[in-house]
């Protein structure tokens, strides 16, 4: 019998080998793959995100976490696409122009992913055109925006402006980063802020749906 609760557990403790044989057992034994990424590895992911924001764990943990996660949906998304399962949605994700900085972002992804997104990371130093372009293309229902340095924040409100200028009111956008606050954030009208990669799960399930 599978053992969805088992494949948690693993995943929370980072042990990537053991989450994808489980997986694998889950899929021969014809456990819906809906069933397996829901109550399987976004289950476990979900502990890690809460055990990060209470300062349980930190990165490097929720980064061995995370690449457990990434190990097993390499089997398991075949098997969605076949059954036609739909992610939480999609996430359109980079740092903006002008900013090199990745690893928060980087991190962001993986918790993204691990929440049940897809994600489309377009990288660093990202030009809001860029963004328009991969939310056209992906049909993604939110960008999420990183920035770690103060002179590359202002460049936020440029893609929040060519989002609306695009007539993609359907779209909603995220901020996060070390200078980031959510004062800024409803300055330049941003739809959500996550002070950090366990929020910014949270966030984009509430903007995806609202």
């Amino acid at each position: 019998m599978a053992d969805l609760e088992g494949m948690a557990v693993a995943l929370t403790r980072g042990k990537r080998d053991e989450v994808v044989k489980k997986v694998q057992e889950a899929i021969d034994e014809g456990v819906p793959a809906a069933t397996i990424l829901n109550d399987g590895l976004v289950g476990g992911m979900s502990v890690v995100g809460e055990r990060f924001r209470r300062n349980i764990i930190y990165v490097p943990e929720v980064l061995i976490a995370a690449r457990a996660m990434q190990g097993a949906m390499q089997i398991l998304e075949p098997v969605m696409a076949d059954a036609g399962v739909e992610r939480a949605g999609t996430v359109v994700l980079g740092t903006v122009k002008g900013d090199l900085h990745d690893i928060g972002k980087n991190l962001v992804g993986m918790m993204l992913q691990g929440g049940g997104f897809e994600v489309v990371d377009l990288g660093t130093d990202v030009p809001a055109e860029k963004f328009v372009e991969a939310v056209k293309a992906k049909k993604a229902k939110v960008i999420a925006m990183s920035a770690l340095l103060t002179t590359t924040m202002p460049y936020m409100s440029k893609v929040v402006d060519a989002i609306k200028a695009d007539g993609l009111s359907n779209v909603r956008t995220m901020i996060g980063g070390a200078p980031v606050t959510q004062r800024f954030a409803d300055e330049i009208k941003a739809d959500g802020y996550a002070p950090d990669a366990a929020s910014a799960v949270e966030i984009a399930h509430r903007l995806v749906t609202a």
